[in-house]
Protein backbone atom coordinates (compact mmCIF):
# COMPACT_ATOMS: atom_id res chain seq x y z
CA UNK A 1 0.00 0.00 0.00
CA UNK A 2 0.85 3.71 -1.12
CA UNK A 3 1.42 5.97 2.11
CA UNK A 4 -0.49 8.71 2.91
CA UNK A 5 -0.43 12.76 3.70
CA UNK A 6 -3.68 14.16 4.81
CA UNK A 7 -4.08 17.45 5.46
CA UNK A 8 -5.94 18.83 7.75
CA UNK A 9 -7.70 21.75 8.53
CA UNK A 10 -7.84 22.80 11.94
CA UNK A 11 -9.85 26.44 12.05
CA UNK A 12 -8.41 29.66 13.38
CA UNK A 13 -7.64 28.91 16.87
CA UNK A 14 -10.81 27.68 18.81
CA UNK A 15 -10.58 24.18 19.11
CA UNK A 16 -14.34 23.98 18.89
CA UNK A 17 -13.82 24.94 15.19
CA UNK A 18 -12.37 21.93 14.16
CA UNK A 19 -14.68 19.46 11.73
CA UNK A 20 -15.75 16.09 13.06
CA UNK A 21 -14.32 14.60 10.01
CA UNK A 22 -11.25 16.64 10.61
CA UNK A 23 -10.64 14.74 14.26
CA UNK A 24 -11.40 11.25 12.79
CA UNK A 25 -8.42 11.95 10.60
CA UNK A 26 -6.16 13.81 12.94
CA UNK A 27 -6.95 10.31 15.08
CA UNK A 28 -6.64 7.91 12.67
CA UNK A 29 -3.17 8.84 11.54
CA UNK A 30 -0.53 7.40 12.85
CA UNK A 31 1.26 10.76 13.09
CA UNK A 32 0.58 14.65 12.96
CA UNK A 33 3.08 16.75 12.01
CA UNK A 34 2.65 20.06 13.48
CA UNK A 35 4.77 23.34 11.98
CA UNK A 36 6.48 25.00 13.63
CA UNK A 37 9.12 28.46 13.29
CA UNK A 38 12.73 27.81 13.89
CA UNK A 39 11.96 30.11 16.88
CA UNK A 40 10.46 26.79 18.46
CA UNK A 41 7.62 28.55 20.05
CA UNK A 42 4.35 26.75 19.81
CA UNK A 43 2.01 27.74 17.25
CA UNK A 44 -1.96 27.53 16.82
CA UNK A 45 -2.06 24.49 14.88
CA UNK A 46 -0.51 22.30 17.43
CA UNK A 47 -2.11 23.77 20.48
CA UNK A 48 -5.64 22.90 18.62
CA UNK A 49 -4.18 19.57 17.61
CA UNK A 50 -3.08 18.83 21.85
CA UNK A 51 -6.80 18.79 22.44
CA UNK A 52 -7.29 16.23 19.86
CA UNK A 53 -4.64 13.57 20.09
CA UNK A 54 -1.78 12.57 22.69
CA UNK A 55 1.26 14.24 23.13
CA UNK A 56 3.28 11.67 22.20
CA UNK A 57 1.60 11.13 18.02
CA UNK A 58 2.63 14.85 17.67
CA UNK A 59 5.92 15.52 15.42
CA UNK A 60 6.79 19.31 15.39
CA UNK A 61 8.68 20.20 12.11
CA UNK A 62 10.39 23.36 11.67
CA UNK A 63 9.11 25.49 8.39
CA UNK A 64 10.40 28.84 7.52
CA UNK A 65 6.85 30.30 7.86
CA UNK A 66 8.88 33.86 8.47
CA UNK A 67 10.69 33.72 5.96
CA UNK A 68 9.71 36.34 2.76
CA UNK A 69 13.19 37.91 1.64
CA UNK A 70 15.41 34.95 1.44
CA UNK A 71 14.25 32.60 -1.38
CA UNK A 72 17.78 30.39 -1.03
CA UNK A 73 17.10 29.78 2.88
CA UNK A 74 13.49 29.51 2.13
CA UNK A 75 14.02 26.79 -0.35
CA UNK A 76 16.51 25.10 1.69
CA UNK A 77 14.45 25.10 4.52
CA UNK A 78 10.98 23.60 2.80
CA UNK A 79 13.41 20.93 1.68
CA UNK A 80 14.89 20.02 5.08
CA UNK A 81 11.32 19.61 6.40
CA UNK A 82 10.67 17.72 3.48
CA UNK A 83 12.80 15.43 4.21
CA UNK A 84 11.78 15.19 7.74
CA UNK A 85 8.11 14.34 6.79
CA UNK A 86 9.41 11.26 4.27
CA UNK A 87 11.09 9.69 6.35
CA UNK A 88 7.88 9.24 8.39
CA UNK A 89 5.98 8.75 5.97
CA UNK A 90 8.96 5.80 4.65
CA UNK A 91 7.85 5.17 8.56
CA UNK A 92 4.10 5.31 8.70
CA UNK A 93 1.45 4.66 6.52
CA UNK A 94 -1.01 7.35 7.42
CA UNK A 95 0.70 11.26 8.77
CA UNK A 96 -1.18 13.87 8.96
CA UNK A 97 -0.48 17.61 9.16
CA UNK A 98 -2.49 20.20 10.57
CA UNK A 99 -2.84 23.73 9.78
CA UNK A 100 -4.70 26.33 10.76
CA UNK A 101 -7.45 27.41 8.67
CA UNK A 102 -8.39 25.39 5.50
CA UNK A 103 -5.07 23.33 3.80
CA UNK A 104 -6.52 24.50 0.64
CA UNK A 105 -6.29 28.48 1.41
CA UNK A 106 -2.56 29.89 1.74
CA UNK A 107 -1.31 26.72 3.33
CA UNK A 108 2.05 25.55 4.28
CA UNK A 109 0.44 22.15 3.22
CA UNK A 110 0.82 23.09 -0.33
CA UNK A 111 4.33 23.30 -0.69
CA UNK A 112 4.58 20.45 1.57
CA UNK A 113 2.74 18.30 -0.78
CA UNK A 114 3.99 19.29 -3.86
CA UNK A 115 7.88 18.58 -2.15
CA UNK A 116 6.50 15.28 -1.36
CA UNK A 117 4.95 14.63 -4.20
CA UNK A 118 8.59 14.54 -5.49
CA UNK A 119 10.71 13.01 -2.83
CA UNK A 120 8.22 9.79 -2.27
CA UNK A 121 7.09 8.10 -5.19
CA UNK A 122 3.26 7.04 -4.95
CA UNK A 123 2.40 8.83 -1.77
CA UNK A 124 -1.03 9.35 -1.61
CA UNK A 125 -2.29 13.67 -1.09
CA UNK A 126 -5.74 14.04 0.21
CA UNK A 127 -6.80 17.11 2.28
CA UNK A 128 -9.71 17.62 4.88
CA UNK A 129 -11.60 20.97 4.43
CA UNK A 130 -11.04 23.38 7.81
CA UNK A 131 -13.54 26.57 8.97
CA UNK A 132 -11.44 29.52 7.66
CA UNK A 133 -10.51 33.09 9.43
CA UNK A 134 -12.90 35.12 7.41
CA UNK A 135 -15.61 32.90 8.43
CA UNK A 136 -15.01 32.87 11.75
CA UNK A 137 -14.57 36.49 11.80
CA UNK A 138 -17.88 36.90 10.38
CA UNK A 139 -19.55 34.56 12.76
CA UNK A 140 -18.10 36.69 15.85
CA UNK A 141 -18.52 40.11 14.27
CA UNK A 142 -22.39 39.52 12.77
CA UNK A 143 -20.50 40.67 9.60
CA UNK A 144 -22.00 39.05 5.81
CA UNK A 145 -19.84 37.82 3.67
CA UNK A 146 -22.09 37.81 0.72
CA UNK A 147 -25.53 38.52 -0.56
CA UNK A 148 -27.36 37.68 -3.50
CA UNK A 149 -24.78 38.40 -6.54
CA UNK A 150 -22.16 39.82 -4.75
CA UNK A 151 -18.29 38.70 -5.30
CA UNK A 152 -15.82 37.63 -2.93
CA UNK A 153 -12.41 38.78 -3.02
CA UNK A 154 -9.56 37.52 -0.61
CA UNK A 155 -6.42 39.26 -0.53
CA UNK A 156 -3.51 38.69 1.60
CA UNK A 157 -1.90 42.19 1.94
CA UNK A 158 2.01 40.25 2.19
CA UNK A 159 1.04 41.34 -1.70
CA UNK A 160 1.41 44.68 -0.81
CA UNK A 161 -1.49 47.32 -0.28
CA UNK A 162 -1.79 48.66 -3.82
CA UNK A 163 -3.51 45.14 -4.46
CA UNK A 164 -6.09 45.73 -1.36
CA UNK A 165 -6.99 48.81 -2.46
CA UNK A 166 -7.94 47.60 -5.82
CA UNK A 167 -9.93 45.07 -4.77
CA UNK A 168 -11.51 47.51 -2.58
CA UNK A 169 -12.29 49.64 -5.53
CA UNK A 170 -14.50 46.47 -6.85
CA UNK A 171 -18.10 45.64 -6.26
CA UNK A 172 -17.97 42.91 -3.65
CA UNK A 173 -16.82 42.29 -0.19
CA UNK A 174 -12.88 42.10 0.45
CA UNK A 175 -11.21 39.79 2.49
CA UNK A 176 -7.87 40.77 3.89
CA UNK A 177 -5.01 38.44 5.38
CA UNK A 178 -2.25 38.76 7.36
CA UNK A 179 -2.48 42.54 7.33
CA UNK A 180 -1.47 43.31 10.76
CA UNK A 181 1.88 44.89 10.03
CA UNK A 182 0.66 46.97 7.59
CA UNK A 183 -2.97 48.54 9.73
CA UNK A 184 -1.92 51.99 8.20
CA UNK A 185 -1.82 51.54 4.52
CA UNK A 186 -5.10 49.29 5.27
CA UNK A 187 -7.24 51.82 7.25
CA UNK A 188 -5.98 54.53 4.67
CA UNK A 189 -6.63 52.38 1.86
CA UNK A 190 -10.10 51.72 3.74
CA UNK A 191 -10.90 55.44 3.94
CA UNK A 192 -10.05 56.10 0.31
CA UNK A 193 -12.26 53.95 -1.19
CA UNK A 194 -15.10 54.53 1.11
CA UNK A 195 -14.88 51.00 3.06
CA UNK A 196 -14.03 51.89 6.47
CA UNK A 197 -17.62 52.34 7.89
CA UNK A 198 -18.63 48.66 7.68
CA UNK A 199 -15.57 46.86 8.17
CA UNK A 200 -14.32 44.76 10.87
CA UNK A 201 -10.76 43.45 11.61
CA UNK A 202 -10.18 40.37 14.31
CA UNK A 203 -7.28 38.63 15.54
CA UNK A 204 -6.39 35.67 17.91
CA UNK A 205 -9.97 34.14 17.15
CA UNK A 206 -11.13 31.81 19.78
CA UNK A 207 -8.34 32.47 21.99
CA UNK A 208 -7.60 33.90 25.13
CA UNK A 209 -6.04 37.22 23.91
CA UNK A 210 -9.25 37.51 20.85
CA UNK A 211 -9.81 40.92 19.76
CA UNK A 212 -12.66 41.68 17.06
CA UNK A 213 -12.81 45.55 16.26
CA UNK A 214 -14.33 47.81 14.06
CA UNK A 215 -12.09 48.69 11.50
CA UNK A 216 -13.07 52.40 12.21
CA UNK A 217 -10.78 52.38 15.08
CA UNK A 218 -7.54 51.47 13.36
CA UNK A 219 -5.10 53.65 14.64
CA UNK A 220 -2.24 52.41 12.64
CA UNK A 221 -0.41 51.21 15.27
CA UNK A 222 0.83 47.54 14.14
CA UNK A 223 -1.23 44.60 15.04
CA UNK A 224 -0.65 40.90 15.70
CA UNK A 225 0.64 39.55 11.76
CA UNK A 226 -2.71 37.18 11.12
CA UNK A 227 -4.98 39.23 11.98
CA UNK A 228 -8.45 39.59 9.30
CA UNK A 229 -10.15 41.99 7.67
CA UNK A 230 -14.00 42.15 6.43
CA UNK A 231 -14.86 45.31 4.01
CA UNK A 232 -18.46 44.51 3.03
CA UNK A 233 -19.77 46.61 0.21
CA UNK A 234 -22.57 49.11 0.69
CA UNK A 235 -26.02 47.36 1.05
CA UNK A 236 -28.75 49.81 0.60
CA UNK A 237 -30.78 47.89 -1.50
CA UNK A 238 -33.04 46.46 1.60
CA UNK A 239 -33.39 42.73 2.19
CA UNK A 240 -32.87 40.68 -1.04
CA UNK A 241 -31.59 44.05 -2.92
CA UNK A 242 -28.18 42.20 -4.56
CA UNK A 243 -30.36 39.15 -6.00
Amino acid sequence: MSSRLVGVGVGPGDPELVTVKGVNALRAADVVVVPVMDTGERGRAEATVAHYVPAEKIVRVVFALNERTDRARREAAWDTAGRRVAGLLEAHGCVAFATIGDPNVYSTFTYLAQTLVELVPGVAVETVPGITAMQDLAARSGAVLTEGTEPLTLVPVTAGAAVLKEALAGPGTVVAYKFGRQAAEVAEALRETGRLADAVWGSALGLPEESVRPAAELDGSPLPYLSTLIAPPRRDGGRGGKL
